[in-house]
């Protein structure tokens, strides 16, 4: 059956089947990709967070669907389809690791970023190297954003943060400018533009 869609009760109609379609596909069929579908119509269409992020949810932890985990992470962050909650960083870290393990470049990103933040709470311990080794598996998967924060890594080095207030001391990631180009190179045939003009002044 086509529908009109410049005719609104049409419009709703197949809004509404659309929904049936993706609730039998992902309950009755258990079908990862439809059920992450039905988490973006809970979400887009109906603005239902709290069972669009039960339904993320559930598709990262039973079915591994990777991109689910990804966005369970970004709701977790934020406290997104929960009354009451501020955001869990640890949680969403754990969401975002998950999913980076499932292979999915925005995960491995988040969690990287993640790791080197220093604005997080203290159940988030900074660890320069696993977020650079997360860094690394995002851009190599062609996440063009984190080839640019490798690239800045390099450009200045990492230290510690107390050989960093001494301006002095051994570097976690160590200053390393042809690996700076190669990754800014990598970034800006990837289309970031903050990494062409890096790479314009190297």
């Amino acid at each position: 059956m086509g529908y009109n869609l410049k005719d609104e009760s049409e419009v709703k109609e197949y809004i509404e089947n659309l929904g049936i379609e993706y609730r039998f596909g992902c309950f009755s069929e258990k079908k990862s990709e439809v059920c992450h579908l039905l988490g973006d119509y809970l979400e887009g269409i109906k603005k239902d967070f709290e069972k669009a992020g039960k339904v993320y949810r559930s598709n990262c932890d039973d079915y591994g669907y990777a991109r689910s985990c990804l966005k369970y992470g970004h709701y977790s962050f934020v406290g997104k389809g929960e009354s009451g909650s501020r955001g869990d960083p640890l949680k969403a870290y754990r969401y975002y690791e998950k999913g980076c393990s499932l292979n999915d470049a925005d995960s491995c990103l988040h969690a990287g970023l993640l790791l080197v933040s220093q604005s997080l709470p203290k159940e988030v311990k900074r660890d320069i190297p696993k977020a650079f080794e997360n860094l690394k598996k995002s851009c190599e998967m062609n996440n063009a954003t984190a080839c640019f924060y490798l690239s800045g890594m390099h450009i200045s080095g990492v230290q510690t943060q107390a050989d960093s207030a001494a301006k002095t001391g051994k570097f976690i990631i160590a200053k390393d400018m042809k690996k700076a180009f190669e990754f800014a190179y990598k970034a800006c045939e990837l289309k970031n533009m903050y990494a062409c003009a890096n790479l314009s002044q190297m």
